[in-house]
């Protein structure tokens, strides 16, 4: 079985975002409202239902982290700028909201 690639660099861009190179080679960007508006703690999706609880029109356009984590060896922790920091972005998640032009481009699969 393959292994999850990990994050080996991540930089931050500032207002624009971050970027996170992988160990598989793979290098990621993200715009911060993107990452906030995925945010996948109990707060912002239903536990049960996975039905989206964070509303776009609650997250200021200038939402950035003051703060990353790595959580062991499997996730990252933002502190928002909006005070959240409950959300745990495990490696899959953030590697599925890649929005570089390979991954945003890359037609859906349809197995």
């Amino acid at each position: 079985m393959a292994r999850m690639p990990t994050p080996t660099e991540i930089t931050d861009l500032g207002v624009d975002g971050i970027a996170i190179t992988w160990s598989d080679g793979h290098a990621s960007r993200y715009a911060w409202r993107h990452l906030r508006l995925h945010c996948p703690c109990a707060l912002c999706v239903h536990e049960w239902t996975g039905e989206r609880l964070l509303h776009a029109d609650r997250v200021p356009a200038g939402i950035r982290a003051v703060r990353l984590e790595r959580v062991g060896a499997y996730a990252l922790r933002f502190v928002w700028s909006d005070g959240h920091d409950t959300g745990l972005y495990p490696f899959p998640l953030l590697r599925q909201l890649c929005q570089c032009p390979q991954c945003t481009e890359a037609p859906a699969s349809g197995a």
